[in-house]
């Protein structure tokens, strides 16, 4: 594993899979402003921030396998690139695709309740159904929207965050709500752009929850910033917030808390959420920081 990890580091000429994708510490097309939390778009110049991620171009031909079957305990979503090799969609999924583009993984379709998650404990992390004492885990209702996560992003469980009640990062990659008309499928990858932040805090560890669209949503080009979401999708920020806040009631659990003042963070606050925990996944791989029992293979 620790091999495999490295080699995400190594510069692979002509490299044309994801498998293979050259990872690297590349500029990131925005940087900080003066200001606090501010991003700003500045063309090509000096930046501040760098994104670690594959230069390569990204090849879409990746191959889902099924192992199992749905809603068992062995039942796994493995990817594989176009030779059957084994990837993992946590780490050989390129995160950044430029102009604010970004790769998403599906891990939960919209109106379904299986919880369903990528298994970072397991090799080549592939998506399984969630579990509790051995029983697998189901929402109380649907979720309404597309559910996944940010590839080659990481929530730092040692770094608390002076901003968010200095909770401390959850262990796991960034959660990505995909408000988009479409239902997609258990492994899809779409090229969302960021529109907003929710800082969901639960039994005391932040757990960012990214709000996206799809590239290929109909409305799509009507959204750009927090404000535009209200406009076009009135309601939906505010139906996020409260079912993340309230899915644990019917299990007798505290309702989730939030954040920032409660509210949705713009655009530019996503964009700096991703980067930070792009930078954490980055010094995971590396070994940097101890992985304990993720698997960065």
């Amino acid at each position: 594993m620790a091999a495999a990890a490295a080699a995400r580091m190594v510069s692979v000429a002509g490299s044309s899979t994801v498998a293979s994708s050259s990872c690297l510490l590349l500029k990131a097309p925005f940087a900080l402003k003066h200001g606090r939390n501010a991003l700003s778009f500045n063309n090509g110049r000096r930046l501040s921030k760098r994104l670690f991620s594959c230069n390569a171009i990204y090849n879409p031909q990746v191959q889902i396998k099924h192992e199992g079957q749905p809603e068992t305990l062995d039942y796994r979503v493995f990817f594989e690139d176009t030779s059957g090799k084994k990837i993992s969609p946590w780490h050989d999924i390129p995160l950044h695709l430029g102009d604010g583009v970004f790769n998403f993984v599906v891990e939960i379709p919209k109106e379904s309740s299986a919880k369903m998650e990528v298994a970072t404990d397991e090799p080549y992390t592939p998506i399984k159904q969630d579990t509790k004492k051995g029983k697998l885990r189901y929402y109380p209702y649907n979720i309404n929207w597309n559910y996944g996560l940010l590839p080659q992003t990481w929530e730092d469980p040692s770094l608390a965050n002076s901003e968010v009640e200095g909770a401390f990062g959850d262990n796991d990659p960034v959660d990505v709500v995909e408000i988009g008309e479409t239902r997609r499928k258990i492994g899809d990858i779409l090229k969302v752009k960021p529109l907003a932040a929710l800082a969901m805090i639960d039994e005391g560890e932040l757990d960012w929850k990214i709000v996206a669209i799809s590239l290929d949503d109909p409305r799509a080009s009507l959204v750009n910033d927090v404000d535009d979401v209200e406009k076009h999708f009135p309601g939906t920020l505010t139906a996020i917030r409260d079912w993340f806040r309230d899915y644990k009631i019917p299990d007798g659990k505290p309702a989730n808390k939030f954040g920032l003042g409660n509210k949705a963070a713009n655009k530019e606050y996503a964009l700096k959420v991703i980067i930070e925990t792009n930078e954490s996944w980055a010094k995971l791989v590396k070994r940097s920081i101890p992985a304990g029992e993720l698997s960065l293979a």
